[in-house]
């Protein structure tokens, strides 16, 4: 009696099936378009920059696709007879990035290591602070510090003529790429189980021997990732590279030559350039190719993981 009168008391709430459905319907709406948006985003970009770019190809320019890959002459604005050259400012951006990369992974991989296993309470708390806050610094601020700062000590201790350079852009890249590298690849070490540690623990391992034998290959893909971060940041820089690498169009032999970048090249010349002219129309091409270049990065890490899982399945 006592649970029949409670049930009179507190009759059960009908939810309205039809209102509910409606409802669940739209949020699965909504998942699907947070989902697709960013593909649509990306499409839409490299649809509006491919479409500046296009008429290149058949249009009355003068211009030389072959020319274009193959020389190693940037004169856009030479009046008689411009060359559009990518050879060498892709050679600038492939030595800056990839000193970067020497510089920037040994150090991301090794701080997000120590932050995540090795440093505790206050001490790792303010790492963390002190490493957002470097992700915080501007592009252009990083780019005065190479120039005023990193200059004059490349100046000093190599003597060479001039302090922007390959090396004075690739450390400027590598500090701006670090905390991209700790930030996420920290977040890939924590998430693999503790159980993984204690029971590397328990068979004898040191904690180094953990670190390279267990939480490295658990948490691969996602120091990767972090790893990809990191050299998109330093294929995409702009005005730091702009700022610290010299701007000077040319094969480098040295890691103290100053060399051009493509992203450099769009962000100092877009704004000298004619609407819709051959060297705007060039320097839409070149964002073309960076797309391509993050295609095959991305690509290529795709098809490593996928390679690592089967031999794991295997």
């Amino acid at each position: 009696m006592a649970t029949a009168e409670a049930v009179e008391a507190n009759p059960p709430v009908r939810r309205d099936t039809g209102s509910f459905r409606l409802g669940e319907s739209l949020m699965v709406g909504l998942i699907y378009l947070c989902g697709i948006s960013s593909i649509l985003f990306v499409l839409a970009i490299f649809v509006f920059v491919f479409g500046e770019a296009a008429p290149l190809l058949w249009g009355d320019y003068g211009f030389s696709f072959k020319e274009f890959a193959t020389s190693t002459q940037w004169y856009p604005s030479q009046p008689s007879n411009p060359e559009f050259g990518i050879v060498a400012l892709f050679a600038g951006t492939a030595a800056v990035s990839v000193l970067s990369m020497v510089l920037a992974v040994p150090l991301g991989l090794g701080a997000a290591v120590y932050v995540s296993e090795f440093c505790h309470g206050k001490r790792k708390e303010t790492l963390k602070i002190v490493i957002e806050l470097l992700a915080a610094i501007p592009s252009v601020v990083w780019g005065f510090i190479g120039v005023m700062v990193l200059s004059p000590i490349i100046i000093e201790t190599t003597g060479a003529s001039i302090g922007t350079n390959i090396l004075n852009g690739g450390v400027i890249l590598a500090l701006m790429s670090v905390p991209v590298i700790v930030s996420v690849g920290e977040d890939a070490l924590k998430a693999v189980p503790d159980s993984y540690r204690e029971a590397g623990l328990a068979l004898g391992a040191s904690r180094w021997e953990i670190v390279y034998r267990v939480l490295f290959p658990a948490a691969k893909n996602g120091l990767l990732a972090a790893v990809l971060l990191g050299v998109g940041r330093a294929i995409g820089e702009t005005m730091a590279v702009l700022m610290a690498t010299g701007h000077a169009v040319q094969i480098p032999t040295s890691v103290l030559d100053p060399v051009q970048t493509l992203t450099a090249t769009i962000a100092a010349e877009m704004g000298e350039a004619v609407e819709h002219g051959t060297q705007f129309r060039v320097l839409f091409l070149i964002g073309v190719v960076l797309f391509g270049i993050a295609f095959v990065v991305n690509l290529t890490a795709d098809v490593i993981v996928k390679g690592i899982k089967g031999k794991q399945n295997d």
